[in-house]
């Protein structure tokens, strides 16, 4: 595959709304060791990659200041040290940053087949979101089959992932969502109950089914108080994001006389590693569920590299349902 000196990007000009985002023409990076280039087919589109727009994200310092950490397309090139991938392997890969390209870098013990017989635009809607899932709800939150599991936000790119693997693997799924169009979408994907917040308290609903096992949660602020709350006795909280905030008062005495635990994380900063040992549980415990089409990615809309503008302003009005991906050859 001939690699190019130059490529099609998108790039953050200033921080603020979706129209700093401007296309631009930059140097094709190359691979270092332990390092694959993806000729990028599609990219998937992220509630990080709009805060990283926002100027409340920061790339590591040695990542592409370009956002897009997720992509699905083909090896173009393999640094040193590199066996496992070769010219023209399929995969989809979760990225450091840089996705919204025509070109990326990732470590090559990021990236994953594509599973047989998905198309790449779904493909490319994997990795960020069974990626954060699963770290956090399996090997953070060690969901176990029969558990009542409450996931927030349940018809995002996060929520429908996490009701599909919660269900797979044998737990008691619920959902909150904003909509009745979305409440459904939760139920179609596997959920007991799906909770329309504008109508419902979760926290009624939780501890009327005796609470919940387990409560991924990317809303934060207020929501944090009544978590705890909506928990079973040894119930675990995992924070994953602060959509209303990253503060609020909370009496911590229940904390200990129910033996909750309040945990989370983030993807991005976490070590080379690291990443690639959630790939490695991803590949063993997961890809043969997708090659199996046991379950995948709910898909919103998709938008071209151009216009990811457009893209941005769909996931920041809230009405999609699914991941959103850009269109990129």
């Amino acid at each position: 595959m001939t690699v190019p000196d130059t490529m099609r990007a998108v790039e953050i000009s200033k921080p603020g709304g979706p129209e700093v985002l401007r296309p631009v023409e930059v140097p094709v990076p190359m691979p270092g060791a332990g390092q694959i280039l993806i000729a990028v087919d599609y990219a998937g589109v992220n509630r990080p990659d709009a805060l990283q727009r926002a100027g409340m994200y920061a790339p590591p310092p040695d990542a592409s200041p370009l956002p897009g950490l997720e992509a699905a397309g083909t090896v173009a090139a393999v640094g040193p040290g590199v066996s496992r991938w070769q010219v023209g392997d399929k995969v989809t890969a979760l990225l450091p940053g840089g996705g919204y390209a025509d070109y990326v870098l990732t470590f090559a013990d990021h990236a994953l087949p594509v599973p047989e017989g998905m198309a790449m635009d779904r493909a490319a809607a994997l990795c960020e979101t069974y990626f954060t899932v699963w770290s956090n709800v399996f090997m953070r939150g060690g969901l176990r089959a029969g558990e009542r599991f409450l996931v927030h936000g349940g018809s995002s790119g996060i929520g429908t992932t996490a009701i599909q693997l919660a269900r797979e693997f044998g737990a008691r799924v619920f959902a909150t969502a904003g909509s009745a169009d979305k409440c459904a979408a939760c139920v179609d994907l596997g959920a007991e109950r799906a909770i329309n917040y504008r109508d419902e308290d979760f926290v009624e609903v939780m501890t009327s089914e005796g609470g919940a096992d387990l409560i991924l949660d990317m809303v934060g602020g207020p929501y944090i108080p009544r978590n705890l709350a909506a928990l079973a006795e040894d119930g675990r909280l995992v924070q994953i994001a602060f959509l209303q905030g990253p503060k609020a008062e909370v009496n911590f005495a229940p904390l200990m006389t129910r033996r909750l635990t309040m945990t989370g994380s983030t993807l991005r900063p976490q070590s080379v590693d690291a990443k690639a040992r959630i790939a490695a549980e991803l590949a063993q415990n997961v890809w043969p569920l997708l090659e199996a089409g046991k379950l995948g990615p709910v898909m919103d809309s998709e938008f071209p590299l151009e216009d990811a503008a457009k893209a941005h302003a769909r996931m920041e009005g809230s009405t999609h349902i699914g991941k959103i991906v850009l269109k990129v050859r």
